[in-house]
């Protein structure tokens, strides 16, 4: 069996030992120093100027929202926009804090929401969440133009596509805010944690507050001595003050300490994960499947290989090829169609991809063998 993730961690057997000698020697192991360390490494890798540790990719998605709300951007029973192609956890949260949630059908070429697909939505929404899905994107660069120019607030969930580049700018650099997993099996592992990113400073500090209770222990002194001052609170209660409503989304040093030692192999694994997709691409060239189109973007870094049929005969028939290999259906599929989500919208793109498709894995940790194997396999699906 080949199976989607092979490994908790990459370079598993020394992450592993370092994680043990760091716990041994560590004094404090809730959150502190190298939760920070890993929020200033990352925010270098991604090219941003802030970034928060959050216990959880899920986390990271509702903190972003009830920031928002915080902030005044945006008001309960506002639209909200999202992929229709995605994972539960980044419509939920729409709707858990009060939001109304509009799912925008997705290009089958891509499978992400593309402009057309965005102006074609019931509502115009406030903010339009979007997922950059199995390290692809729409073209990214005109929504964004086109949220700037229509006021639209614009969020990435970059869970899957950590490295990807489209013209040269990292996925989850396009919105105010992108959120990251690091959940086992996503490009890197802190087998749970996410991360949210953004350039904007009020927003920063907020999700700061969100992460821990709504206080303001852990933001810059200078915005401390503002919420005291207009709340008059005095030193004594200041730590115990909440100031905006929160969770207790905090991750632990463990999460920071892991987070650490896997971006240090970051370039290697989207390299292999590159490389993977690539040959996947022309393996599957003469196989009668839905074909990809991903020419406008100039760096891949594929979280799992989707193979979209063209029927529900053909579905079928090829999922058997693939009876030695993990395989899944693409995300959590079309989100109109899960039973938590009552509303009736139409969105036949994702429609068929979750009823005539299935992803196979691509990981850091496949041999040659089983690389090769996986294009004999696509490619005998002709």
């Amino acid at each position: 069996m080949i199976k989607l993730m092979k490994n908790t961690f990459y370079n598993e057997t020394l992450t592993k030992k370092r994680l043990c000698d760091f716990i041994i020697n560590s004094s404090k192991l809730s959150m502190s120093q190298k939760c920070t360390e890993f929020e200033e490494k990352f925010s270098k890798y991604q090219g941003r100027k802030y970034s928060v540790l959050f216990n959880s990719g899920s986390s990271a998605n509702i903190a972003t929202i009830q920031a928002l709300l915080n902030l005044g951007l945006i008001n309960k029973g506002d639209c909200v926009g999202f992929s229709a192609l995605t994972w539960a956890t980044n419509v939920m949260p729409i709707m858990q804090l009060g939001l109304e949630p509009v799912p925008v059908d997705i290009s089958i070429e891509s499978l992400n929401v593309n402009l057309k697909n965005l102006k074609e939505a019931k509502k115009k929404p406030k903010v339009m969440f979007i997922t950059n899905l199995l390290g692809f994107c729409g073209d990214l660069d005109k929504i964004r133009d086109y949220c700037e120019n229509n006021k639209i607030i614009l969020l990435e969930d970059n869970c899957e596509s950590l490295g990807s580049e489209l013209n040269g700018t990292k996925l989850g650099n396009f919105g105010l805010a992108s959120s990251f997993s690091f959940y086992v099996g996503h490009h890197l592992s802190t087998i749970e944690g996410g991360m949210v990113c953004t350039d904007d400073k009020k927003l920063y500090e907020m999700l700061l507050m969100v992460r821990a209770h709504g206080w303001s222990r852990n933001i810059s002194k200078e915005s401390q001595e503002e919420l005291k001052l207009k709340n008059q609170i005095n030193d004594f209660y200041d730590e115990y003050s909440f100031y905006y409503l929160g969770f207790n989304f905090r991750p632990t040093e463990i999460t920071g300490f892991l987070g650490c030692e896997q971006l240090s192999y970051i370039e290697e694994i989207c390299k292999k994960r590159n490389d993977n997709f690539k040959k996947f691409e022309e393996a599957i060239k003469s196989v009668d499947v839905l074909k990809l189109n991903l020419k406008h973007m100039n760096f891949v870094c594929n979280f799992a290989y989707p193979i979209i049929c063209k029927n529900k005969e053909s579905f079928e028939k090829y999922r058997e090829i693939f009876a030695n290999v993990e395989i899944r259906p693409i995300v959590g599929g079309n989100m109109t169609q899960q039973p938590f989500f009552k509303d009736n919208f139409d969105c036949p793109n994702a429609k068929m991809v979750h009823e005539f498709g299935f992803y196979i894995p691509n990981n850091p940790d496949l041999t040659e063998e089983e690389v090769l194997e996986l294009c004999r396999l696509i490619k005998s699906i002709s």
